[in-house]
């Protein structure tokens, strides 16, 4: 009777062990693997302003071209390449050349996941200001301003509350899910950003208004740190996975510009989303994922306001080389 309540103990151990012991991804960390990414990368911005002739904003449009990318992942080394293809997606007549400059790295610790992002875009063109440019036409309908420049430095930092949800299984490249996983988070961000346009007025000369020096800067840019909160989700469906990041928040923000050369600084509040998509298929040997990445970041001085909008779209493709267990013999007879 003894041995048979022994027994039953051991065995309920047993399970128990192994159902907590079980976790709802894979990681291929330890194994090659070999990707391809294809897409590109935009950083369109606005200022909004109760300009004449009614108009109340400019949007300034960058052109862009595509990005072919090829990466290696092993253990702890990670290794990308990106390549622009020739040609610009856009006319260059109407829309000029951007120069763009994309640097960026990430890790994870325990249930912390950090990047670190440093972006640049140089060239743009005031969208459709032949409405209030004479010298414009509709053949020919945007203003050029090829020494425009936005810039943005980003650190952030996410805790993830479910010991569970893991970046590298949510993106697809060395991990997938198996099952559905959704958590809540916080995302810490420190940002400094803004936009320029070589001593020269980043809006255009017939647009500025002299009662308010704001309006004639070369410049316009904020230094911010806060907390997003949020919510992470991923929907695993057969070979099929799903997952997103929507977080709602605001940052405490010191905001200056130039006014007849002399530095003017604010401090306030600023309003921050945060929003990440990712969504394909996956199995042990290869991949497939469809990656954006939304960043957002604005500026108000009072009825001035500058936003700045980072994005980028494109398709991950991979081949996991899956190492065999040698450990497991055969046994005949």
């Amino acid at each position: 009777m003894k041995n048979k309540i022994f027994t039953f103990f051991l065995l309920f151990y047993n399970v128990s062990f192994a159902q907590s012991d079980s976790v709802p991804y894979t990681l291929f960390s330890n194994q090659l693997v070999i990707y391809a990414d294809l897409g590109y990368s935009s950083a369109p911005f606005s200022i909004s302003y109760p300009y004449s002739a009614g108009l109340d904003k400019l949007k300034y449009k960058n052109n862009y071209r595509n990005i072919f990318g090829f990466g290696v992942c092993y253990k702890w080394f990670a290794l990308r390449i990106g390549v622009p293809l020739p040609g610009y997606a856009r006319s260059i007549a109407t829309y000029g050349k951007t120069t763009p400059i994309n640097v960026g790295f990430d890790f994870s610790f325990k249930k912390v996941f950090c990047d670190v992002d440093i972006r640049s875009y140089e060239g743009y063109a005031i969208k459709d200001a032949n409405s209030w440019n004479d010298t414009l036409t509709s053949e020919k309908p945007n203003d050029l301003r090829q020494k425009t420049k936005s810039q943005s430095f980003s650190m952030n930092a996410w805790y993830f509350h479910n010991k569970d949800f893991k970046m590298s299984a949510l993106r697809g490249k060395t991990g997938h899910y198996k099952k559905d996983v959704h958590t809540w988070y916080l995302k810490n961000t420190f940002n400094i950003f803004g936009v320029t346009n070589d001593q020269s007025s980043i809006i255009p000369l017939k647009l500025i208004d002299s009662s308010n020096t704001k309006t004639s800067s070369d410049y316009y840019s904020a230094l911010d740190f806060g907390v997003v909160p949020g919510y992470a989700y991923v929907k695993r469906k057969n070979q099929w996975q799903i997952s997103g990041l929507a977080g709602l928040g605001a940052v405490i923000q010191t905001k200056l510009y130039d006014a007849n050369g002399n530095n003017r600084s604010i401090i306030g509040l600023a309003p921050r989303y945060d929003i990440r998509l990712i969504g394909g298929y996956s199995v042990p040997a290869y991949f497939v994922f469809l990656v954006t990445d939304f960043d957002n970041k604005s500026i108000r001085f009072s009825d001035l306001v500058y936003r700045q909008y980072f994005y980028s779209i494109k398709i991950v493709a991979g081949k996991r080389f899956i190492q065999k267990d040698r450990s497991k013999k055969s046994t005949k007879g």
